[in-house]
């Protein structure tokens, strides 16, 4: 090996005796026997010292015995104090012997004890041992940076595929990917033995540089070292397939596996639900219980999020019991996963309470909770569940914590509360920006919101308009909501909702010669608006329907039912039409009957379909008209049902003629 750099020492330190270190009877002479008493105690530190003193002449082995039972014990400092002990007996260590110091040394964070340890390496003649340096490059690597680890390894006489190994990880964990995939580069042009560790190691990086390219390079080695079908192999290039968006390949290499573990199994769920599959993911999750392999907490919280939805629900239910059923580790993780999938789906009451049974809570447990009730509309709730963890001194509040509470601000539009919490972030993000100018645009506030926009120079951000744009229609602006509307068409001129938004706008004020022009404009351009459509789930089957769809093979019940509660409605004097279309699908929802609506469809077979006092649950890709919304309303009141419609921005919940959202949405 080369000479060291000038920051490690080139001589032998020796410690002095220090108060407590280890004290070692004068030896006597040797007696084998006692090595195999040392052995049997190796788990038993008192034991292990006793019989280490009664060892006549301890020899290197006895040693090295008694360091190794330190380090299992996880006790590296007492390890040190033996290495201590040994050098002042005039023991020479051996290439077992250093570099079981050096990984004490490393456990200790004691990079000064490290370096007289690497001296000693030079004077024993042990430089070229190839444990030795790999033990310096974990050393180095760890406590005095990567680039020193690798100047260890290009000097030293030999290499391995070990020892590069751990360089590529040292990479790794210095976030540096391109270096640790250049090293397994190095492995292959040195025809080093590539083993599976290795590629493991080569596959992380591909996983973090996001490159199919490389991916598929390593996939190819792997292939033609034979460890292909190796399980810790397989399961790494599943991982980086996923992780390197490319999931068809990832289920190719599961479906040829030999063998899977549960490692193989949770990996593909989680890249099913990653690319929406959904239905898939719960799908796999059941081959796997048939298959005899039992699920842990990562499997759980991988699989709950496929359940995060309205059409979901039952089967993160499902789930839920499963758990219970089955004993599985409930841990402040997977009850957060069950905490989020019961607000998405749309149960805050079976959401808060998993958070009441909690015994221990985390930041990510009050923030889900917090956003849960603002997302079902109750904002209010919200709000004094902040102030209670408000008062808990070991939780650290972080953005998203403050993100969940501006937004039970502006579902609540509680302006000087969240004024006042704004006003606490250190550094606000664009996300609590939004939420400020959506909570004063929402109060009506609108020179305020001025102000505030031009403060914080954020008034050529499309959703900081779009915001703005949600306060002009609660409050009837429509001077400045065309003219908010033109400017997102000017920042995003191939964005074809904001021209069906200005054509919506200019449809409100009856300009058809305007509107008939937009809609030129779009085709022209080749631009395709978002269609509605709304789903719901009956009998395990999700029934999907568009604006005016006839095509569902109860379309005629359906739309009968949905004719009769509108008169009822109109003799009750309790609907009055409202005028205001959606701000979407202005040539299908404007020239379609209230009644053909998608979500009024999905909401007519929920009723036809279920029992009485069985709420219906409807999702909508786009916003509720607020047509469609009145007409929910005075549904709910009439049948005496609670009817919740999911659509992009929260839920609203129908009960007796009113709405979570306090007809501000």
């Amino acid at each position: 090996m080369a000479a060291l750099p000038s920051s490690i020492h080139k001589h032998i330190l020796l410690p002095k005796e220090n108060e407590g270190y280890i004290s070692f009877n004068k030896p006597k002479v040797h007696y084998r026997p006692h090595f195999q008493k040392l052995r049997a105690v190796v788990n038993k530190l008192d034991f292990a010292h006793q019989v280490f003193d009664e060892i006549p002449q301890p020899k290197t082995y006895a040693w090295n015995q008694l360091i190794q039972t330190h380090l299992s014990n996880k006790h590296p400092r007492n390890a040190l104090s033996v290495y201590h002990g040994m050098m002042l007996r005039g023991i020479c260590p051996d290439n077992h012997t250093l570099p079981r110091i050096l990984t004490a040394s490393r456990l200790c964070f004691d990079l000064a004890f490290g370096k007289q340890v690497h001296a000693h390496v030079f004077k024993h003649g042990f430089s070229s041992d190839v444990y030795v340096i790999t033990a310096l490059i974990q050393l180095y690597g760890c406590l005095h940076g990567v680039e020193t680890a690798k100047w260890v390894l290009d000097n030293a006489p030999t290499s391995s595929s070990v020892a590069l190994t751990i360089l590529a990880k040292l990479y790794l964990a210095d976030n540096k990917p391109h270096s640790a995939i250049e090293v397994f580069n190095r492995m292959i042009r040195s025809k080093a033995e590539i083993d599976p560790v290795a590629l493991a190691t080569a596959a992380g990086t591909c996983s973090r540089l996001k490159s199919i390219q490389q991916a598929r390079n390593v996939h190819k080695i792997a292939k033609e070292c034979g460890l292909e079908f190796h399980l810790l192999v397989s399961n790494s290039l599943m991982k980086m397939y996923i992780d390197c968006d490319s999931l068809e390949e990832a289920q190719s290499l599961f479906d040829a596996m030999l063998s899977r573990d549960i490692i193989s199994w949770t990996e593909m769920i989680r890249g099913l639900v990653k690319n929406g599959g959904y239905n898939e993911a719960v799908k796999l999750f059941r081959l796997m219980n048939r298959a005899g392999i039992k699920p842990d907490s990562l499997t759980i919280t991988s699989v709950l999020p496929a359940c995060a939805r309205v059409p979901g629900h039952k089967q993160g239910k499902e789930l839920h019991a499963y758990l219970l059923r089955n004993g599985l580790d409930m841990n402040l993780i997977v009850q957060n996963a069950l905490m989020d999938m019961y607000v998405k789906s749309g149960f805050i009451e079976l959401a808060s309470n998993v958070f009441m049974s909690m015994i221990e809570r985390d930041i990510f447990s009050w923030t889900i909770i917090i956003s849960g009730y603002s997302l079902h509309g109750q904002g209010r709730r919200g709000l004094d569940l902040f102030s209670e963890m408000e008062k808990n001194s070991s939780l650290e509040i972080d953005e998203f914590a403050y993100a969940a509470v501006l937004h039970a601000c502006v579902t609540s539009c509680n302006v000087n509360v969240g004024m006042s919490y704004f006003n606490h972030i250190k550094k606000p993000t664009v996300t609590h920006c939004l939420l400020m100018v959506a909570l004063l645009a929402r109060a009506g506030l609108f020179n305020k919101m001025r102000n505030f926009i031009e403060e914080h120079r954020i008034e050529h951000t499309a959703d900081i308009l779009r915001a703005v744009l949600d306060g002009c229609r609660i409050h009837r602006q429509e001077t400045m909501g065309k003219r908010i509307t033109e400017q997102l068409c000017e920042l995003e001129p191939l964005n074809a909702e904001n021209y069906v938004l200005l054509s919506n706008w200019y449809a409100e004020s009856a300009k058809w010669d305007m509107v008939e022009k937009l809609k030129t404009t779009i085709k022209d351009m080749g631009l395709e608006p978002k269609s509605a459509y709304s789903w719901i789930e009956f009998r395990n089957k999700v029934h999907v329907f568009g604006t005016g769809d006839v095509s569902h093979p109860r379309s005629e019940m359906i739309y009968w039912e949905l004719q009769h509660l509108m008169k009822k409605m109109e003799d009750e004097g309790g609907h009055e039409p409202n005028s205001e279309f959606s701000l979407h699908d202005v040539d299908e929802e404007r020239e379609c009957i209230r009644i053909g609506h998608c979500e009024m469809l999905a909401i007519s077979l929920g009723l036809i379909s279920t029992q009485e006092r069985v709420t219906v649950r409807v999702t909508k890709n786009l916003r509720v008209c607020r047509s469609c919304h009145d007409f929910a309303k005075g549904i709910s009141k009439i049948v005496d049902r609670e009817i919740i419609i999911k659509d992009p921005n929260c839920f609203h919940h129908f009960k007796n003629g009113h709405c979570s959202c306090g007809d501000l949405w």
